[in-house]
């Protein structure tokens, strides 16, 4: 059934590009900047985009993420709206303010364009949940759901995509400060894993911590029993990400699979984009299904 409305999105989605293409998603980018060198959230177009990332990162750098600018946005509403009414995802407000910048450009492009329609969501989502969640609301619109009817249940579900991750590697917290020096080295040589989750407004909140990526696995999943709608008997899509550390990714996937035997379809893998793992580094795995409403910071 053909679409009545254009469904866009921004590139912190963390799924191949080749996907939202193939899904009719327009996507607009984010940037970050090493050594005063800017560089394009790739989403795979290139395959040396990633690598070259993570080399950086080994070699020390502590890449600068930027906002999407007001112009940045109103280029790309524009496009779209010459061609008919947009609802556009963006990423969390909990995790940055380039939201309010594309909440402005739409109240002003609505004025401009009186024929148009043009409506966005704060995704409350970040990474592949993000992308979760856009793959949901594409699924609506391409059965033909009005945009009024998507945008409700958008705002009414965005809150019930969980965020359950860990990460093995502390480096990068280091770097950019989240963690001190000292606390990164203890983790590290006691092999301790913090287990974050997103909060209710789209914040990380580490949560837990344990020692080793074992238990890290286990306590991810227990997490996703506890959440996850129907509890082992989810049905609903599950993807899974991961950080430079596709092993450790596959193991989540092999515990999970064990414990949700009624997901639909196969688990998707996808990789961190490299605006989420500008701040995280290597090491991050997470998985990501629709739950109970999330809860907010304790």
């Amino acid at each position: 059934m053909e679409r009545q409305f254009i469904l866009s999105s921004e590139s912190t989605v963390d799924l191949p590009y080749s996907h939202m293409a193939e899904r009719n998603i327009p996507i607009i980018f984010y940037n970050y900047t090493v050594k005063d060198v800017e560089y394009v959230d790739d989403m795979g177009r290139d395959p040396q985009a990633r690598p070259n990332f993570y080399r950086m990162i080994d070699e020390g750098a502590v890449p600068n993420t930027s906002l999407i600018n007001q112009q940045q946005y109103t280029d790309f509403f524009e496009e779209l709206l010459q061609k008919g009414d947009v609802l556009h995802i963006a990423f969390t407000s909990g995790q940055s303010s380039s939201v309010t910048n594309a909440l402005a450009v739409a109240e002003e492009l609505q004025a401009k364009y009186p024929d148009r329609k043009i409506k966005v969501v704060d995704s409350l989502c970040s990474s592949s949940g993000m992308g979760l969640f856009v793959d949901y609301i594409a699924d609506l619109a391409d059965e033909g759901k009005s945009m009024e009817e998507v945008y409700d249940w958008a705002i009414a579900n965005r809150n019930k995509v969980h965020h359950q991750f860990f990460t093995s590697n502390m480096t990068q917290f280091r770097r950019t400060g989240r963690v001190s020096g000292p606390t990164a080295a203890i983790a590290t040589i006691l092999n301790i894993c913090p287990i974050m989750r997103l909060d209710d407004g789209g914040r990380i909140i580490s949560y837990s911590k344990v020692r080793g990526k074992k238990k890290a696995v286990a306590e991810t999943v227990s997490e996703m029993i506890k959440h996850a709608q129907n509890g082992t008997a989810y049905d609903g899509k599950c993807y899974i990400c991961n950080s430079n550390c596709i092993e450790d990714a596959r193991m989540l996937e092999a515990a999970v699979e064990e414990s949700f035997p009624a997901l639909k379809g196969k688990i998707v893998m996808c990789d961190i984009g490299t605006i989420i793992a500008s701040h995280s580094g290597p090491g991050t795995v997470a998985v990501f299904f629709m739950g109970d409403e999330r809860l907010p910071q304790e």
